[in-house]
């Protein structure tokens, strides 16, 4: 049998993935998608439930990420802002308090180190180009340090440095201690800056998607055309030769003169390259896991916290819970998001599943008073156990890999070429990010192909 040829075979169907075909089809490329789920998207997938969509996976966009911005106009995907208004709940270590607005009140002599906190990174991010972060002057050093590492120098307050724990959990799905003081700089700066990170309104989780994230996904294949999309087709393998790429999947082979590649980092390294992939990118893939993320969504009869005067977000500090988020979509039922995150999400699948729910519900009831404790409806997405995945939200650079790796992170090898969000200069790790990737790995086959 012979083996399909096109112009150009891209291996994944997440954001990434789908905007690189669809930039290349519209420069009149030939182009085949080659996807392992049965379902397009990615680390982004909705759910309906009750006539409400509800993100399993990425969820949010927001000021300072233009490109999904428009894309959302183009698609007319319409976003809604997320529910605001009420106190938020801190637990510090087991006591509970709660506060109005992004900081929460820990006293003034805390406040002051949470300050100098956030004027030391502004300060080193400043310093990182995002394009290329280990450029940055001291990289090396930055890059031999966790963050935690430098937070434990730099911030003799314990609250502030608690405080830290569920904020890096949430964004990273990782600790502190697992992460390289130059990513964490390097992530900062790709934001344009960390409150980007955490704050709600003015932030990158000011709105959400009436339709869901998937919604994307959905619309990019439907600009690149279904045709061109085969779904449920793993890739085992890559080969490459002078006159172009084979990609090797369960369902037969695809040839193209080009390949893009827009899986994570960490799944790569479970392919078969041939010819052996040049040594600092090989190296890459195996020292690059995926961060740790579980969400659990609890909907009830009546959103009971509102009428207490909360928001329904939390901060937990000491865990299993990370962050709560009021989840609830326009026309459906009022619901709480629980992120599980880090190191107690990592071995959350080795718990009963009774007991994980009941751990959460009971976290809620604390939080927000006994009727969090018996909600209507609740669904566990544990992304550590997704095998296409291996966890989310993105891929980590642990001490060490940045600033030795990095440079071969979007350098092409051969005619295979690389996207996925944590190629991104902008935005990286965030659906803006994946997107712009995507473009870019096309932007660069249309020039190889000239």
């Amino acid at each position: 049998m012979d083996t399909p040829q096109v112009d150009v075979v891209v291996v994944g169907a997440g954001l990434a993935g789908l905007a690189a075909a669809r930039r290349l089809v519209e420069a009149g490329a030939s182009v085949a998608v080659v996807e392992a789920r049965e379902r397009v998207g990615g680390r982004t997938h909705t759910l309906v439930h009750e006539g409400a969509t509800i993100d399993v996976g990425g969820q949010w966009i927001g000021p300072g990420q233009p490109r999904m911005l428009a894309l959302a106009r183009e698609l007319g995907v319409a976003t809604f802002p997320t529910p605001l208004g009420g106190k938020q709940v801190l637990d510090l270590a087991g006591t509970l308090s709660s506060y109005a607005g992004t900081i929460p009140k820990v006293g003034i002599a805390h406040l002051l180190q949470l300050q100098l906190a956030l004027t030391l990174i502004e300060r080193i991010r400043k310093g990182v180009p995002p394009e290329a972060p280990w450029d940055a002057p001291g990289a090396a050093a930055l890059d031999g340090q966790t963050l935690l590492g430098w937070v434990r120098r730099h911030l003799p307050s314990s609250v502030v440095r608690q405080l830290l724990t569920p904020t890096v959990r949430t964004v990273f799905g990782a600790d502190p201690g697992e992460l390289s003081m130059l990513h964490f700089a390097h992530y900062v700066a790709s934001a344009g800056g960390f409150m980007p990170l955490v704050d709600t309104e003015g932030g990158f989780q000011e709105l959400r998607l009436v339709d869901g994230a998937q919604a994307f996904s959905e619309g990019l294949a439907d600009r690149v055309g279904r045709e061109r999309v085969h779904l449920g087709r793993p890739v085992r393998g890559v080969s490459q030769d002078d006159d172009g790429v084979t990609v090797h999947t369960d369902d037969g082979d695809l040839r193209g003169g080009h390949a893009i590649v827009a899986m994570p980092l960490g799944l790569l390294d479970r392919l078969r390259w041939a010819p052996a992939l040049p040594p600092l990118r090989d190296q890459l893939h195996q020292r690059c896991p995926m961060g740790a993320t579980v969400k659990v969504f609890c909907a009830y009869a009546r959103p009971f916290w509102r009428d207490a005067g909360l928001s329904g977000e939390a901060v937990c500090t000491e865990g299993p819970i990370s962050v709560v988020f009021d989840n609830t979509a326009p026309g459906g039922p009022p619901m709480l998001l629980a992120f599980v995150t880090g190191t107690p999400a990592r071995d959350w699948a080795s718990r009963p599943q009774a007991a994980r729910l009941q751990a959460v519900l009971d976290l809620l009831a604390r939080y927000f008073g006994p009727e969090a404790a018996t909600p209507v409806w609740t669904h566990e997405q544990d992304w550590v156990t997704d095998p296409w995945a291996g966890g989310c939200p993105i891929t980590l650079f642990p001490p060490g890999t940045l600033s030795v790796f990095g440079p071969v992170l979007r350098e092409p090898v051969g005619r295979v070429h690389w996207a996925g969000t944590e190629t991104a200069t902008r935005c990286t790790g965030f659906m803006e990010g994946a997107v712009t990737s995507g473009e870019r790995a096309a932007d660069e086959v249309i020039a190889a192909r000239r």
